[in-house]
């Protein structure tokens, strides 16, 4: 579990050796990455680590090469606490940047407490050396705090993106599963890390090792770095506000068959310019926008995760006519349904 990052005052250094102008990592690039340095914080999110880890595992078995290989480092040299109380070994102190081709920082519970000078100094010192940095679950926060991430688009768990934001204003941060932002790698916590890494694994070994590694552990399908994570709604407007969570519940029951605005309104006893103003003050949109985004994200799963057609998608969200779904989905996404419906059905026989 991550702890909330309450803001305080920025202090990072920037680092000029990693500005963004400066390094552009392409697929071969990506693919030649290697030996992988995980540096753990303390209270680190066991699950994260796991999840970051075992499938560069699984990829070197699957292939019966070694495509992989990584190191556990802490700042000191010393055995980290993960956030369960588990200690790793062994453990390295974090010599020679150049040996790895790229450093992951592993955060968790308490991040802040977690990020001292010894950290930053690691930090710094791997960007120096022109090293592609990487972040799970909060080890984005000291990615921000030693000044790595200024003009960089990354990832962090759900919990921490308001006060981040705010802390490290150069920075944008964003709802993604994970971002690959030039030399820069950062994850959400969870089993996020797992699509992250089966990402790369997909530039080194292809896409059929990357899906047979994802079905190893059970997995039905890879999200990449088009999805989003799923914010529940309190905890992007806080509590005291029952009028529009409870319309937002209503929405999700309702996909198949819209209901209308209006009807919504008198069920929760407000008029329909009141739930307006809520939804406009406390999630920037309309509600009639916040529907369609519901109803478009779960025709997304559907197109990715069932076998149905994009005909019966429509209508299982709600829409009356494909015309109207297909130029609706390329809105919000920027491609229509056929497209994603089309790399689905590649992807299927590459997988068999």
């Amino acid at each position: 579990m991550t702890t909330i990052i309450r803001p305080m005052q920025d202090n990072t250094k920037t680092i000029h050796h990693t500005s963004p102008t400066e390094v552009t990592m392409g697929p071969q690039q990506i693919a030649s990455l290697s030996h992988i340095g995980f540096l753990l914080l303390d209270k680190f999110s066991m699950i994260a680590f796991s999840n970051a880890v075992e499938p560069l595992r699984m990829a070197n078995y699957l292939s019966r090469k070694k495509l992989y290989r990584w190191s556990l480092l802490s700042a000191d040299g010393q055995p980290v606490a993960a956030s369960n109380g588990l200690e790793l070994s062994p453990i390295t102190s974090p010599e020679a940047p150049q040996q790895y081709d790229m450093l992951i920082v592993c955060g968790g519970w308490q991040v802040r407490d977690a990020v001292d000078d010894k950290v930053l100094s690691v930090i710094r010192r791997f960007a120096a050396q022109g090293v592609p940095l990487g972040a799970i679950c909060t080890g984005t926060f000291a990615l921000a705090k030693a000044g790595v991430l200024n003009g960089y688009r990354c990832a962090i768990h759900w919990e921490n993106l308001l006060s981040i934001s705010e802390e490290f204003p150069k920075t944008k941060f964003t709802s993604d599963l994970f971002v690959l932002d030039r030399d820069r790698f950062t994850c959400s916590g969870g089993t996020a890390p797992l699509d992250f890494m089966c990402h790369l694994i997909r530039h080194k070994g292809g896409k059929s090792l990357a899906a047979d590694v994802s079905e190893q552990f059970i997995v039905d399908r890879l999200r990449d770095n088009g999805d989003r994570q799923h914010i529940p709604l309190l905890a992007r407007i806080g509590t005291g506000h029952e009028t529009l969570v409870d319309a937002a519940l209503s929405m999700e029951s309702n996909i198949e068959n819209p209901r209308s605005l209006e009807n919504l309104a008198d069920e929760l006893g407000v008029s329909l310019r009141h739930l307006e103003r809520l939804f406009k003050r406390y999630l920037n949109t309309t509600p009639a926008q916040y529907y369609l985004d519901l109803r478009l994200r779960r025709a997304r799963e559907l197109l990715l995760q069932t076998n149905m057609s994009v005909m019966e998608v429509t209508v299982a969200c709600g829409f009356l006519s494909s015309s109207h779904f297909s130029k609706s989905y390329r809105g919000l996404f920027g491609y229509p349904p056929s497209r994603e419906r089309q790399q689905y059905l590649v992807d299927s026989a590459v997988i068999a």
